[in-house]
């Protein structure tokens, strides 16, 4: 993936991007200005450059840095659209992965940073001037549907304890139920040994929703402990990383719909992926 540059007035007109990117032969990222004088600075403050960064590459952060310099030089505000932060689920432990990658961000000095749902709380209070996304608006309308309309899901399901937040919110936005399932580890090795989840209706269709789908053994191990068939199961996810078996989870959710935060790794069945800039783009300051 690349970084993506673009222009916009303070009211929010796209105007012609002012910087390109590009590498050197050795492999040094660099930003040239595209639109106006190189170095002429005339008017700048008026304008705010967008950068959007999606997935995890070092390059893509580095570059990242050289476009939040360029635009500091030429006295504009600097907006990075990073939907999917780096780190967050290395919230604790050695290395603090979080800290590190914020510490990266933090120091290309953005005027704005808008995330799209984080994994974790801690890195919201890592990075500076962010602002987050969250999912539940998008669950509404991209998936269920608001509440009085022909709604395409009856139900909620929170997948585990972590997302039961996550996933009350978003049915709340729909004004649907939440129902809560959970992972069973043995007490003796710690290793995950089953699901369960509370009893269903007898009726209608479920939406699974979570933050992340990495290999999808959670999904598919909760799809079964359910008993419901394909066709009454959809999966939400908001970061598609979809690695390892997931490519298996076509076999049991009718529906998958992620965003592009992340550039998935597996061709999934039936997965459907929503643009997040125009949610993104609502939030720039």
């Amino acid at each position: 993936m690349a970084v993506e540059l673009s222009t916009r007035t303070r009211s929010g007109q796209p105007v012609t991007p002012t910087f390109t990117t590009m590498r050197f032969p050795a492999g040094e990222a660099h930003v040239k200005v595209a639109a106006g004088p190189e170095g002429d600075a005339a008017g700048a403050p008026d304008l705010v450059e967008v950068a959007t960064l999606r997935g995890t590459s070092g390059d893509d952060l580095v570059m990242l840095g050289m476009w939040a310099d360029a635009v500091r030089q030429r006295g504009s505000r600097s907006v990075a659209l990073v939907p999917y932060l780096p780190g967050a689920r290395q919230d604790r432990g050695l290395p603090f992965g979080a800290k590190v990658y914020a510490d990266v961000i933090n120091g290309f000095h953005i005027d704005q940073v808008i995330a799209f749902d984080p994994h974790s709380p801690v890195i919201v209070g890592l990075v500076d001037h962010l602002t987050v996304v969250t999912s539940d608006r998008i669950v509404r309308d991209e998936v269920v549907g608001a509440p009085g309309t022909d709604q395409r899901y009856q139900g909620i399901i929170a997948p585990d304890a972590g997302a039961v937040a996550r996933a009350t919110a978003a049915a709340d936005a729909c004004g649907l139920p939440v129902y809560r399932a959970e992972k069973h580890r043995n007490p003796d090795t710690g290793k995950l040994d089953g699901f369960s989840c509370e009893p269903l209706p007898d009726t209608g269709r479920f939406l699974v929703v979570d933050d992340i789908c990495d290999g999808g053994g959670t999904f598919m191990g909760l799809a079964g402990s359910t008993g419901l068939p394909k066709e009454r199961l959809g999966l939400w996810v908001s970061h598609g990383v979809f690695s390892g078996r997931a490519a298996q989870l076509g076999d049991h959710f009718g529906e998958i719909v992620t965003t592009d935060s992340y550039p998935a790794q597996n061709a999934i069945e039936g997965l459907r992926t929503v643009p997040l800039t125009p949610y993104l783009t609502e939030d720039i300051r």
